[in-house]
C-alpha cells in the first residue's frame, strides 16, 4: 500500500500528515507514516476529545510514547503540540468507487472532515485493503466523502 500511495499522492516536504493507529483489523498505516516522516512530512495522530466532537490532532514522530484512550486506541499524550493536517489518512471498514466510506459509526471522521474543510483545503485519503471495496456504501447527509482511496492495488 505504501508504494501505491507514494507513487500516486503528492506529499510536499513539510506537509502535515495525520494518520491513525490501526484498530480492529484496519490496514496499518505505520509503515507509510515512517516513510513520509523520513521524506520530511510532519506527522500527527488523532485524539478523541469528547463524544460527538471532531477529532483533535497532536504531533507524532515514530517511536514517541503513546497512551490508550477509552476505546483502547493509542493516542499522543496531551503534552504533544496540536497540529492541523494538510493530508488526512482515514481508516475505513468498506468503501465504494464514489469514495464513500463506512466506518465504525461514531461519525468522528465525518465531523472532522467537515470542520477541516470549512477552514482550509485538505486531502482526505482513505486507506484500505482492496477486498474492502463494496458496490455501494450507504451514505447520509452527514457523511463526508473522501478525496481519494488507496489500496494495495489501486487508487480511486
Amino acid at each position: 500500500m505504501a508504494n501505491v500511495f507514494l507513487a500516486n499522492i503528492e506529499v510536499p516536504h513539510g506537509a502535515a500528515v495525520a494518520g491513525y493507529r490501526a484498530f480492529r483489523g484496519e490496514i496499518d498505516p505505520a509503515p507509510l507514516m515512517k516513510l513520509l516522516h523520513a521524506r520530511g512530512a510532519c506527522l500527527a495522530l488523532p485524539v478523541v476529545t469528547e463524544k460527538g466532537q471532531p477529532l483533535l490532532f497532536r504531533r507524532y514522530r515514530p517511536g514517541d510514547s503513546l497512551r490508550a484512550n477509552a476505546m483502547g486506541i493509542a493516542e499522543p499524550d496531551i503534552s504533544a503540540p496540536e497540529a492541523e493536517p494538510d493530508i488526512l489518512l482515514v481508516p475505513l471498514l468498506a468503501f465504494d468507487r464514489a469514495r464513500n466510506r463506512l466506518g465504525y459509526g461514531g461519525g468522528y471522521y465525518d465531523r472532522t472532515l467537515t470542520a477541516l474543510r470549512a477552514r482550509k483545503n485538505i486531502l482526505a485519503v482513505g486507506i484500505a485493503y482492496a477486498f474492502q471495496e463494496a458496490e455501494n456504501v450507504p451514505c447520509g447527509p452527514g457523511d463526508a466523502p473522501l478525496d481519494r482511496i488507496v489500496t494495495e492495488l489501486n487508487v480511486f
